[in-house]
């Protein structure tokens, strides 16, 4: 059900083969699961091919037009950024795999802190056999819950970018048509004009986090918030001690659970870089909002009914989607998107678009927290800078 997308699952009679992954990490698991809750266990109809030709005219366009407004790099391939239609399935098991070096990082770090916590109960017998439990299972269950977090992002998203998050390189960008199809409905929205307003958003996003500096930088700040978090002691030993082994479903609904993902805690060093994460991802979403009002503005009819739609899209997230961006720090809400316009919108009022240019152009222009909030901050700064 939407409540729990885990149940109705095979649960226990691939319970041994999922124990027997290598790693910290369960991808059989992660893709088991990624898939399930992506189609509802529902056979997919490949996308329609005009749907692709639809796309491809409108790659085009996007191209063009965010290329003369960013002055940026399109592809670091060097090849025509192209959209291409994807089933929920599809999109699951390629941010599967995108995402995969941050969910190992993640991984490793919560199997060394459950390390670390055996070792501080090495004289408690009891202790050290609840330990056990979660260095056998943990691999398991951290998949699972890794695989239906981007199988519940694949219900909802409409392009790769929700997330600001690197993806590899590639000149293809996803589009999830049933999503877009379905949104557009609800909302009744013309659908061609949809369609380029989510591909200017998504090239947009994509040409920035894909500058070798932004990439560098984000991937680093993801890698090091998620090697933060601590394992809260015999959380999931407890957790496991309530259920009734008799009760698979008891047992998949407690699996299911974000807030007993292996016990795992926020820390005070996450806490600590927080503001740093904070700084870039809020500018990335600001300058990305600032580029489609000046394109969007011009080339989509109903470009403001599309905004007030989306905008209101993005900020209505669910517990679900919550538990995600928590889970590797990027928690964008209303106030995120409000701070980093108006740093953008700072900046090009104290010194026009020539100066925002200056913003993506190396590591050092990337502002600090404190500038974010303050642009003359930013511009006093880079103005002194050789």
């Amino acid at each position: 059900s939407g409540e729990n997308p885990f149940e109705g699952l095979p649960f226990l009679g691939d319970l041994a083969r999922m124990l027997q992954s290598q790693g910290p990490l369960s991808w059989d698991a992660g893709r088991q699961f990624a898939l399930q809750v992506a189609t509802g266990g529902a056979t997919e109809a490949n996308p329609d091919p005009l749907e692709r030709i639809r796309l491809e005219e409108l790659s085009r366009v996007a191209e063009l037009r965010v290329a003369d407004a960013t002055g940026l790099p399109m592809s670091p391939t060097g090849s025509a950024i192209t959209f291409v239609p994807v089933t929920r399935g599809e999109w699951a098991r390629r941010t599967l795999d995108a995402y995969r070096p941050y969910l190992e990082h993640l991984a490793s770090s919560l199997s060394a802190a459950a390390s670390e916590g055996e070792d501080d109960a090495a004289s408690d017998p009891t202790a050290q056999l609840l330990g056990g439990i979660f260095t056998m299972i943990g691999p398991m269950i951290l998949g699972m819950q890794s695989g239906a977090m981007v199988g519940h992002l694949a219900t909802r998203s409409l392009g790769q970018y929700d997330l600001p998050l690197p993806r590899p390189s590639s000149h293809q960008l996803m589009v999830v048509s049933p999503n877009v199809d379905a949104f557009g409905q609800e909302w009744s929205l013309p659908a061609d004009d949809l369609r380029l307003w989510i591909c200017l958003s998504e090239l947009t996003t994509h040409v920035v986090v894909n500058l070798p500096h932004v990439r560098a930088r984000l991937v680093a700040l993801v890698e090091e918030y998620v090697s933060g978090f601590r394992v809260a002691p015999g959380a999931l030993e407890s957790s496991l001690g309530e259920i009734d082994p008799g009760d698979p479903a008891a047992l998949q609904r407690a699996l299911s659970d974000p807030s007993a993902l292996l016990g795992a805690i926020q820390s005070a060093e996450q806490r600590a870089m927080r503001p740093r994460m904070e700084a870039l991802v809020d500018v990335i979403v600001g300058y990305v909002d600032h580029v489609m009002d000046t394109v969007g503005g011009i080339l989509i009819g109903s470009y403001g009914m599309l905004t007030e739609a989306l905008h209101r899209r993005r900020v209505e997230a669910n517990s679900s989607d919550r538990f995600v961006e928590h889970l590797l720090g990027l928690e964008l809400g209303r106030a995120s998107y409000e701070r980093g316009r108006a740093f953008v919108d700072g900046v090009v009022s104290r010194a026009g678009s020539e100066a925002l240019a200056r913003l993506w152009r190396s590591e050092r222009e990337l502002p600090t927290p404190a500038e974010v909030d303050a642009p003359g901050l930013w511009l006093a700064r880079i103005d002194l800078e050789p």
